[in-house]
């Protein structure tokens, strides 16, 4: 059953709380772009991230997690993650129905609004080599860091086993 209004920056605060999950919260004017993220984001530390919301041909629905400057082969995607077909960006009519954010605050906290488990959650596995993360707290006004473990355990509370894998080019430009 979809939530009737979808959780906000204070909700999802409430339950990193309720769930012992450490987190810090940095404000900032809202940023739409991972450029633009660079700019204002200051000393922030830890890994930065981009979220792409993707859809395969049959409509199952996948938000793939990286770092901001991964490099990700959207043709080859979805044998990797074996998906029906490839791969094309998720309709923000479907965001917001999904994961209640709108495009430029997607971010796997949203995970939290999915409550019927419809989104396949990804998480690159370079991202994941990092101890600290950074992600939108379900708006892009916000970066909230917390621990690799504290987004995993997040997720699987929420009912999303995120799927750890690799998914961005390395240097030699192969997945």
């Amino acid at each position: 059953m979809k939530p009737l209004m979808p959780a906000s920056p204070d909700d999802l605060f409430a339950y990193l709380d309720t769930l012992g999950i450490a987190h810090k919260t940095v404000t900032h004017p809202a940023v739409f772009t991972v450029d633009e993220g660079r700019e204002l984001r200051g000393t922030i530390p830890g890994g930065h991230t981009k979220n792409l919301f993707l859809r395969d041909k049959k409509g199952t629905a996948f938000l793939v997690v990286t770092l901001e400057n991964a490099a990700i082969e959207l043709k080859s995607l979805h044998r990797l993650l074996g998906a029906s077909g490839r791969f094309s960006f998720g309709s923000a009519e479907l965001m917001g129905e999904l994961l209640g954010v709108e495009p430029g605050s997607v971010t796997p906290f949203a995970a939290i609004n999915d409550t019927a488990g419809r989104v396949t959650v990804v998480l690159d596995a370079a991202m994941m080599a990092h101890e600290v993360l950074n992600f939108h707290p379900l708006v892009n006004t916000g970066t909230t860091t917390i621990s690799r473990q504290g987004l995993v355990e997040f997720l699987e509370a929420t009912g999303h086993h995120p799927r750890i894998e690799a998914v961005s080019a390395t240097a030699g430009g192969e997945p």
